[in-house]
C-alpha cells in the first residue's frame, strides 16, 4: 500500500515513514487529520468512503468514537483525553461533570482511587491525605491520642523552619481545639435563638447545644497555615484544609499524587518540609 502526503507530492510505502514526514511538517499533518476519506486509525487515504470502510473493517481500524459527540480518534488515549477535556465525561461511571475541576475531583475520589492511604498509627485507611489528616487532627485515632490540631501544628512548625506552609504566630499557644473549651451562657439567648458572642460572627443557632458545637468548631479557630504558592493568597485553619486545597489543584501548585507523597512525610518522616 502507498501512503501519500495530501499536501505535497511525496508518497511512502511504509506508514512509519509517512508519520516521520508529518511530524516534520505540522501543516501536512493537519491535512491528514481532516482528510475526507482517511482511515480513523492509520494514515491510509482513499478515493471514496466505501473504500475507506472496506479498509477499516478488514484491518480492524474502526476508530474510537466519542460517547458524547460524533468525533472519532485513532487511539483510546486520544479519545479519553477528548472526552475529559471537552465533555468532562467519565466513561467508567457514565457521568458528565460541570467543569474540569469537578471531574478531576471525581477521578481522585474513593470511587476511582479506593482507600489506599493507611494511618501510620492504626488500621484505618483513607482515600486522600486530607482524610487521614482530618482523622488525626480531630483526635480520631485511638492509637495516637496525643495527636490533635495543636500538636500537629507544633510538628509542622518544627519541620517547616522556612515557613513554606505555616504562619509564624509568636503569641499563639494552642488550646483552641480542646473539646468543650467554649460553653454558651444564658446571655446568648436573644429572644429568638442562641447567638454567637464573637464580634465578627452573626450566627444564631436554634438550640443551646447547636451553639456549643458552633463555638467549638473550626469556625473561630486561628488561621495557622497559608498556601505555599506565592501567587495564591489562601489561608487555612487546619492542616487538612490546606492539603485539601492542594489536592484540588485549584492553584496549580502541584499534582494530586505529589501532594499525597509530600504530606504523608509529615507523619512518617523526620525530614524537613520542602516544596
Amino acid at each position: 500500500m502507498v501512503y501519500p502526503c495530501l499536501t505535497c507530492d511525496q508518497s511512502f510505502y511504509d506508514e512509519e515513514d509517512l508519520k516521520e514526514h508529518l511530524d516534520d511538517y505540522y501543516d501536512h499533518e493537519a491535512a491528514h487529520e481532516y482528510a475526507r476519506y482517511g482511515c480513523d486509525t492509520c494514515l491510509a487515504i482513499f478515493n471514496s468512503d466505501v473504500a475507506r470502510w472496506q479498509h477499516m473493517n478488514a484491518k480492524g481500524h474502526v476508530g474510537h468514537e466519542c460517547r458524547v459527540c460524533d468525533n472519532k480518534y485513532r487511539s483510546e488515549k486520544e479519545l479519553i483525553g477528548h472526552e475529559v477535556e471537552d465533555h468532562n465525561y467519565c466513561a467508567d461511571c457514565h457521568r458528565i461533570f460541570q467543569n474540569t475541576n469537578n471531574i478531576k475531583q471525581h477521578f481522585n475520589s474513593r470511587i476511582h482511587r479506593g482507600q489506599n492511604i493507611d494511618c501510620p498509627y492504626c488500621r484505618n485507611y483513607f482515600t486522600t491525605m486530607a482524610g487521614l489528616t482530618t482523622h488525626l487532627e480531630t483526635n480520631g485515632c485511638r492509637s495516637a491520642p496525643s495527636l490533635n490540631r495543636d500538636t500537629i501544628f507544633e510538628i509542622v512548625r518544627q519541620r517547616d523552619p522556612r515557613g513554606f506552609i505555616f504562619k509564624n504566630l509568636i503569641g499563639w499557644h494552642g488550646g483552641e481545639s480542646r473539646p468543650g473549651r467554649w460553653k454558651c451562657t444564658d446571655g446568648a439567648w436573644n429572644g429568638s435563638g442562641w447567638a454567637c458572642g464573637f464580634a465578627v460572627c452573626s450566627r444564631v443557632c436554634r438550640t443551646r447545644e447547636d451553639l456549643d458545637k458552633h463555638l467549638n468548631s473550626p469556625a473561630h479557630y486561628t488561621v495557622l497555615y497559608h498556601c505555599p504558592n506565592r501567587n495564591c493568597s489562601s489561608e487555612f485553619k487546619t492542616l487538612a484544609s490546606i492539603i485539601s486545597h492542594l489536592e484540588s489543584e485549584s492553584c496549580s501548585f502541584m499534582p494530586f499524587d505529589t501532594v499525597q507523597k509530600r504530606m504523608k512525610q509529615v507523619f512518617t518522616s523526620s525530614r524537613m518540609i520542602e516544596f
